[in-house]
């Protein structure tokens, strides 16, 4: 127990196997090619999220609106496709997440208000805009760039799609920026000891702010993602996209503290989820159910973060 505890990526993969064997053991076609490129593709959109919210869960705070910026970068990406073609919708798309981000990222900063008060606040916001910009519209979008991401190919005898391997760039892109650069460095720093880091020079509230822009970039991808998944833009989507994104961050052993963790272990997180919400469909259980279990994992993973901070003081 000691050494799972102080491997933070240990546990998770443990967890993993112990899911993929419970559930390959109930269903005879779990394991099946087919159904793990499901689970993938089912992945994509909360896994790309998780990447954001695992930045800024690494410098102790939390964003509730993740998701809804996602959404509401559909609906923009559909409405502007339409006049426009859909590079300016990407483009469109991409502005519209980053200044959603530099938003929280500004209030954080400027005005110190906790993180948790300002996403859920502009939660709220951006949910009531995308309902006002969509009506009550579902938006088709034609096959093409913005579906791209949804296009399947083949390696070997397994299939996937473009989309998956979108979100594992982010992932692999993110790794990188978060060990091998001085930005990354100071993400943990801020994140664990903010004011150490200030006496040593990191301009703390600059890193915070480019944290939650690169968040909205984040966010603008998971849109694309989410358009290539399923060609609708829908102003009801993704309704639990913010609580597994924070599941994925939480059971793949980042703190909620904040500097420790990285994106390896959300990657691992992602695919817990995906397997438990693939397993419990084929197992016939109610999404109702299912939203229950994916919130006792949370309390789970926190109070297992929790154990490891007080061990390690």
């Amino acid at each position: 127990m000691g050494h799972l505890l102080r491997e933070p990526l240990l546990g998770p993969l443990v967890a993993l196997v112990i899911a993929i064997v419970i559930f390959s053991s109930v269903s005879n076609s779990f394991l099946n090619p087919q159904n793990v490129s499901l689970i993938l593709q089912q992945s994509v959109v909360v896994g790309i999220l998780a990447v954001g919210q695992t930045l800024i869960i690494l410098t102790s705070g939390i964003d509730l609106s993740i998701g809804a910026v996602a959404v509401f970068g559909t609906i923009v990406m559909a409405q502007t496709a339409g006049a426009n073609g859909p590079f300016m919708a990407l483009g469109a798309t991409l502005l519209v997440c980053v200044v959603f981000g530099a938003i929280n990222g500004g209030l954080v900063t400027a005005l110190r208000l906790p993180p948790f008060i300002v996403t859920l606040g502009t939660f709220t916001a951006i949910q009531a805009a995308t309902r006002l910009l969509a009506g009550s519209e579902t938006y088709r979008v034609e096959p093409g760039v913005l579906t791209f991401l949804g296009t399947s190919f083949r390696v070997g005898s397994f299939s996937t799609t473009y989309g998956v391997v979108a979100m594992l760039l982010v992932y692999l892109g993110t790794w990188y920026a978060l060990s091998q650069t001085a930005w990354g460095r100071h993400v943990y720093a801020v994140g664990g000891n903010p004011q150490a880091s200030d006496l040593s020079g990191i301009k703390s509230q600059r890193v915070l702010l480019s944290v939650y822009v690169t968040t909205g970039v984040i966010a603008a991808i998971a849109a694309w993602a989410a358009l290539g998944r399923i060609p609708n833009a829908d102003p009801n989507a993704y309704q639990n996209a913010n609580l597994e994104s924070i599941t994925a961050v939480v059971i793949g052993g980042t703190s909620l503290f904040g500097g420790r963790g990285g994106v390896g272990g959300t990657l691992v997180g992602t695919l817990i989820v995906g397997v438990l919400r693939n397993g419990l469909t084929q197992a016939g259980v109610d999404n109702l159910y299912q939203n229950i279990a994916t919130g006792v994992l949370v309390i789970v993973a926190v109070a297992v973060d929790q154990f490891a901070r007080r061990r390690s003081q």
